[in-house]
């Protein structure tokens, strides 16, 4: 079981800011949600598993749930466990043979397992109270069950590049690496760039 300071949440809502996709955390005792921005990829396994949309060969994360079917091993539940510099931290919780096991990972993809796995998804009391937020409707955008998050567009070779485009090259690799206080400085940058074309 859990310490008592972990609370149970689900997958509340999945939706593209204008930094990048943010999952929402979200459990019926506290009214606060926990907002965990992911990367692309990550973003598009989760969606991919909510909308139920058939894929023809496994991604990564079906791969690894066959995997610890495999090898008897259960997910018993997910914790996201901790905040620290503006990352958030989260570990696996396996049970095989009545045996746990603890691994650390990234807070996208233990969710993207636990939701394979049946597995229950918990959030430490002190990181829903450092960063958890109430939202409004009206702070959200309309959620379409059609529609997954994109792949990444292809890439332009780094000599074609203008700096605007390595800018946001730079923010999609901090926010895939979820350093997001390098994401939110480069996004700012990105903007004054902008702000500075459009005067011109």
């Amino acid at each position: 079981m859990p310490d008592k300071d972990m609370l149970p949440v689900e997958v509340s809502q999945l939706f593209l800011s204008n930094v990048g996709f943010v999952v929402l955390l979200k459990g019926d005792q506290d009214e606060r949600s926990l907002p965990i921005f992911i990367g692309a990829a990550e973003a598009q396994a989760i969606a991919i598993f909510i909308n139920a949309v058939p894929m023809p060969r496994p991604l990564t994360h079906d791969l690894l749930k066959n995997l610890l079917d495999f090898l008897e091993c259960r997910v018993q539940r997910i914790e996201i466990n901790d905040h620290k510099k503006g990352t958030f931290y989260a570990r696996l919780i396996l049970d095989r043979d009545s045996v746990l096991m603890t691994m650390d990972c990234r807070p996208s993809d233990a969710i993207a397992l636990a939701l394979r796995c049946s597995a229950p998804t918990y959030v430490a009391l002190h990181v829903l109270e450092e960063c958890g937020r109430v939202f409004e409707d009206e702070d959200l955008p309309e959620a379409s069950e059609e529609e997954t998050p994109p792949a990444p567009p292809p890439k332009k070779a780094e000599h074609e590049k203008s700096p605007l485009d390595s800018l946001k090259a730079s923010l999609e690799r901090a926010v895939e690496a979820e350093r997001y206080e390098e994401a939110a400085r480069l996004r700012d940058e990105i903007q004054r760039l902008n702000n500075t074309h459009t005067e011109n």
